[in-house]
């Protein structure tokens, strides 16, 4: 069921689709489903979206923060896959988080609550 006034959908640019499915699958599990050649949406992530294939330059878009219990775990299986840190592990009130690039540069945040 849809909700108004919720995150329904976030959508990326990617200069190359079968990278980002790799990477993203690979990492997180993410499921995705090809509509045509120019575009992927992904699923299996705690919200719908997709990738459509530009050559606009990526600049930093909006930050998606994702969740994960295992920082340090996550974090390794990031770089691992292809994905750069940009910013290490941090503390904030009630958590940690850090930032990291994908293969083609969008960047997201992965966080965890204080234990």
């Amino acid at each position: 069921m849809e909700i108004n006034n919720h995150i329904n959908y976030v959508e990326f640019y990617s200069p190359d689709l079968q990278i980002v499915k790799r990477f993203y699958s690979q990492v997180f599990e993410w499921v995705f489903t090809d509509f045509g050649l120019r575009y992927t949406a992904f699923s299996k992530s705690g919200i719908a979206g997709g990738f459509e294939l530009s050559d606009k330059p990526i600049t930093k878009g909006v930050l998606v923060i994702l969740y994960h219990s295992e920082l340090e775990n996550i974090r390794e299986k990031i770089k691992t896959a292809g994905g750069s840190i940009v910013q290490d592990i941090f503390s904030f009130p009630g958590g940690k988080r850090f930032h990291f690039e994908d293969p083609v540069g969008n960047e997201l945040a992965v966080w965890t609550e204080t234990n």
